[in-house]
């Protein structure tokens, strides 16, 4: 077959998909009622890595070394061996926390658990799920086949796989409640939470956060106020006062919404987070794949047309032959 015929054959199969009219576009899912999650205040961090520390510890991890510093961690991205990591932003003299000129802030990076998770979305086994309860974005490794679609699919690129492992795993935030740790079911904090002493990073429902981060939107920059330690509706909290906020809550919508949001006196995409749609890519990509595979139409189309081309030439070789037999 010539280019041609084969753009012709393509070309009506993309046509079959359009015209099916079968597939309707998939929104984004919404979280369970019960969903759980953090809030990172930003102007709140004072970068103490207390979070980092503790996370390894859960979650029985190395620290990320060098032969100049061999006695402590110095991680400075997420990686295998990382599912937590403090950043830092800075501008100028870097003179004013929370200022986005001649100022600095910081930056808490780790799983975000979105609500229409594109990790969820791609996987082909399963083995990245979300609880249809909590809402936490999980892995199992005993099910996953290395593929790293999960990577890929990740806009905050948080799965991390085990390169130097030739039986190398998915590593990333669960929340402090895989298999073998499960501090959440048994009533504890999430381990970056727990050892916050600020409360920078506190833990709660998906709505409680967000009824939270919205409170600190509006405080009046300057005034003391008290944030909670902990949990939102924790008796202990840290007295201090509030910051300029930006006028948004980041997690709130973007990429259908995350579990982990995030307040800050500096814009997000200055402290490394993506500027999404509102619209999840998993909705983007699944509706466009069950458009072309609805009932199978336009794959059928496809190859009823390679069929029908390959028999053509097929019928056409052999009259050629035959007419140079005969002459």
């Amino acid at each position: 077959m010539n280019r041609r015929d084969f753009l012709k054959v393509a070309g009506s199969g993309a046509l079959i998909a359009s015209s099916s009219g079968t597939a309707e576009a998939r929104g984004n899912l919404e979280p369970p009622p019960e969903a759980v999650g953090m809030l990172y205040d930003s102007t709140l961090c004072i970068g103490c890595k207390a979070c980092v520390v503790k996370c390894k510890d859960v979650n029985d991890m190395p620290a990320v070394t060098d032969e100049h510093n061999p006695q402590w961690d110095q991680a400075t991205e997420l990686s295998a061996d990382t599912l937590n990591i403090i950043k830092a932003y800075t501008d100028g003299s870097a003179e004013t926390k929370n200022a986005e000129t001649d100022g600095f802030a910081f930056i808490k990076r780790n799983c975000m658990h979105c609500v229409d998770a594109g990790c969820v979305s791609v996987c082909p086994v399963q083995a990245m799920k979300k609880d249809p309860k909590t809402g936490i974005v999980s892995h199992d490794p005993d099910v996953c086949i290395g593929c790293r679609y999960c990577v890929a699919a990740c806009p905050y690129n948080i799965p991390k796989y085990e390169y130097d492992d030739a039986f190398g795993q998915i590593q990333k935030c669960q929340l402090c409640n895989q298999k073998g740790v499960e501090r959440i079911d048994n009533g504890q904090l999430p381990g970056c939470v727990e050892v916050c002493p600020t409360g920078a990073n506190i833990f709660g429902t998906r709505d409680e956060l967000l009824a939270e981060a919205k409170r600190r939107v509006a405080m009046k920059p300057g005034e003391e106020n008290t944030f909670p330690l902990g949990t939102v509706g924790s008796p202990h909290g840290h007295v201090a006062p509030a910051a300029d906020y930006q006028p948004h809550v980041f997690g709130e919508h973007e990429g259908g919404g995350t579990q982990v949001m995030v307040v800050s006196g500096v814009p997000h995409t200055e402290l490394g987070l993506p500027d999404l749609p509102d619209r999840s890519y998993a909705a983007v990509s699944e509706t466009v794949q069950h458009s072309i595979y609805s009932n199978m139409l336009a794959p059928a189309g496809l190859l009823a047309g390679l069929l029908y081309f390959a028999r053509r030439n097929t019928q056409e070789e052999g009259q050629d032959k035959d007419k140079e037999e005969q002459s």
